[in-house]
């Protein structure tokens, strides 16, 4: 959105002088007194997909407040079950956060004062031409700022215009711009999933996978308050995707560290995803909950109701334990040495490829990635064993990985180009594994219900059986979409752009 649409700004508090007392053009600004203070509460996700896209979400006494993008401002209860936006009750401000993530909880980031206040701007009669709402927050901590909204009146398209660059004039941004949370609560850190790491067409392959590393780490750490506290499923989600790309880099970078190191650096970040494998795969089936009911007959719901019983319990068990694992000593001092190992990278040894610029590197992992995926396609057919097709699955989360690590090195339009077909190849691929995965999973779980009563456990046999058969039929359907939807993603046009880029010289920044 540009600044010519913007419809709601956040300003320094030391703006309001000027915002209040200087003219626009012939319009005079003038402030009506500010309200009586009432307590709010910020709310957003973890990862601030509400700020991102332009919106903010107040708590204020009995009612939730959204600034939408669109300028609009709307309102409804507060009150909830959850943390959840499908726990809020019914309402304009539930249906305007349809779009937010259903597994991500809306969690309050700070807390402090509002005073709403009307800020008018007024022709020489005393006419008002346009106004704006403004909030005065305090957050807690004493920092300030202003929040204003835009409102315009009919026939007075240009005040409103005037009004907006007075805006603008006086610092104001909009509110997915600058850092809002960050000057209104004391030591806000915006969380960062994909931190952006800048690569030099001349910069060494052991600087890049070492800034690569270090800046994952971090990423990793501020998931661990949520994974303890059990506010989302995806904070453990985040946290194992983090030391996965820092495994892939050791893994993919071959030659840039020495071997003994790598080979070392890696067993140690696999000890530490190794006491998140059970919850993360607990998360995901009480998360598939509603698409296996819908597999089944509802006559046979009785016995997915008893095993997500007992998977419940045993993620009650299992997130405690995990909870107690980050918390204790050795794991925090083992994260922490290793942080400081690509900080300060004095004990770093590097490889016979640590010198090797990172930009002619990665067109060749990359180029070498690509080519083994297409020989493995190549071969598919009916009797392909399941097994090349999880290779396949495999080759190609790695080429993402190497893609997007590399990207700040490559023109980034022609690099969008192929990330884009790449997910949706890798989304089939997905699919084709989940069905795998969950069936032998199934069958282990079977397997264990030797102290669940006879009686539960036959209906929950026949019920999981028949899950069974359904998922290995599913498998077979993407099974047989495999092909086409990797000959979709290698069009002649992408066997171009690859060449291009990776091959025959590849193109830098």
């Amino acid at each position: 959105m540009s600044a010519r649409d913007e419809t709601n700004f956040h300003l320094p508090a030391e703006a309001m002088e000027a915002l209040t007392t200087v003219p626009a053009g012939k319009l005079a600004p003038r402030l009506d007194p500010p309200a009586r203070p009432l307590p709010f509460v910020l709310l957003d996700c973890f990862d601030q997909s509400l700020r991102r896209s332009g919106r903010l979400l107040i708590e204020a006494g009995d009612q939730l407040e959204l600034l939408t993008a669109d300028g609009r401002i709307l309102t409804q209860a507060a009150r909830r079950k959850g943390g959840f936006v499908a726990d809020l009750a019914d309402g304009p401000v539930k249906a305007a956060l349809a779009d937010l993530s259903p597994l991500r909880a809306l969690l309050p980031l700070g807390t402090g004062e509002m005073r709403p206040a009307t800020l008018s701007l007024v022709d020489d009669e005393g006419k008002t031409r346009a106004r704006a709402l403004l909030r005065l927050l305090t957050g807690t901590g004493g920092k300030e700022t202003v929040v204003a909204t835009l409102s315009g009146l009919r026939g007075y398209d240009k005040a409103l215009d005037r009004l907006r660059a007075h805006l603008v004039a006086c610092g104001g941004l909009g509110l997915a711009e600058g850092g809002l949370y960050r000057r209104l609560f004391v030591g806000h850190r915006p969380y960062q999933p994909k931190p952006a790491i800048a690569i030099g067409r001349k910069d060494r392959a052991i600087d890049v996978a070492s800034d690569i590393i270090a800046a994952h780490i971090p990423v990793a750490r501020a998931n661990e308050p949520g994974i303890i506290a059990d506010l989302d499923s995806e904070f453990l989600h985040d946290y194992r995707i983090a030391l996965r790309k820092i495994r892939s880099v050791l893994s993919l970078f071959k030659g840039v560290y020495d071997p003994a190191q790598t080979d070392a650096l890696k067993a140690r970040f696999t000890a530490l995803m190794a006491p998140t494998g059970r919850l993360r795969d607990l998360d995901v089936y009480l998360l598939e909950r509603h698409r296996y009911d819908a597999l089944l007959p509802e006559a046979m719901h009785g016995g997915l109701d008893r095993m997500f019983a007992l998977f419940r319990q045993e993620r009650h068990a299992a997130q405690a334990q995990l909870a107690d694992h980050l918390r204790g000593t050795a794991y925090r001092a083992e994260i922490a040495d290793l942080a400081r190992l690509f900080e300060t990278r004095k004990a770093l040894r590097p490889g016979p490829n640590a010198a090797r610029g990172a930009h002619d590197l990665a067109c060749e992992l990359i180029w070498k990635r690509y080519r083994k995926i297409c020989r493995i396609a190549a071969e598919l057919g009916p009797e392909t064993p399941d097994g090349d097709i999880h290779a396949l699955r495999i080759h190609c989360k790695k080429l993402r990985y190497l893609m997007e690590f590399f990207a700040p090195a490559f023109s980034e339009g022609r690099f969008a180009e192929l990330i884009k077909p790449l997910k949706r190849l890798q989304d089939r691929l997905g699919l084709f594994n989940d069905f795998s995965v969950q069936q032998v999973s199934l069958r282990a779980f079977l397997a264990g219900l030797d102290k669940v009563p006879e009686a539960e456990r036959l209906e929950i046999a026949q019920s999981a059986g028949a899950l069974i058969m359904v998922l290995h039929q599913r498998q077979l359907e993407e099974r047989d979409k495999v092909a086409g939807s990797f000959a979709r993603f290698n069009s002649a046009k992408t066997q171009r752009l690859f060449r291009d880029l990776f091959r025959d010289g590849g193109e830098g920044t």
